[in-house]
C-alpha cells in the first residue's frame, strides 16, 4: 500500500526507515525490525548522522527539519520527537509517498 511519508507511524514508520537505512527486514519471514521510532539508541544515532532539528510546536506537536543545501529543507511533524525526525528521515530519502507492505498498514488508512 502506498502511504503518504507524513501519516507514517508504528511498524510502517519503522519499516520505512529500515528500508532507508539498507536493513533488510521481511515481515513474516523477518520480524526483528529495529523500533526506530520509539528507541533513542536506535533513531538517536540517525538524528545526529543526518543533522535533524527537533523542535516542539505550540500545538503538543513535535517538528523535524533536514536541511540539505540552503534551497533544500525537508520538514515533517509527529506526536514524539522520534515519531518526527524519522518521517523527516524518511520523507527526505523517498519523497512524499512510500509503498509499505500490506501486513503494516492493517487498520490504516487506504
Amino acid at each position: 500500500m502506498k502511504l503518504k511519508t507524513s501519516e507514517l507511524q508504528g511498524a510502517a514508520l519503522d519499516w520505512a526507515v529500515a528500508q532507508c537505512e539498507y536493513v533488510d527486514v521481511r515481515y513474516g519471514f523477518d520480524d526483528n525490525c529495529p523500533e526506530y521510532s520509539t528507541d533513542w539508541a536506535k533513531g538517536g544515532p540517525i538524528i545526529e548522522r543526518e543533522r535533524i532539528s527537533v523542535e516542539p510546536c505550540f500545538d503538543l506537536k513535535w517538528v523535524a527539519i533536514r536541511t540539505e543545501s540552503p534551497n533544500s529543507a525537508f520538514e515533517e511533524e509527529g506526536p514524539t520527537p522520534l515519531v518526527a525526525a524519522m518521517r523527516c528521515y524518511v520523507s527526505s530519502k523517498v519523497g512524499e509517498e512510500i509503498e509499505v507492505p500490506d501486513e503494516l498498514t492493517e487498520g490504516e488508512k487506504a
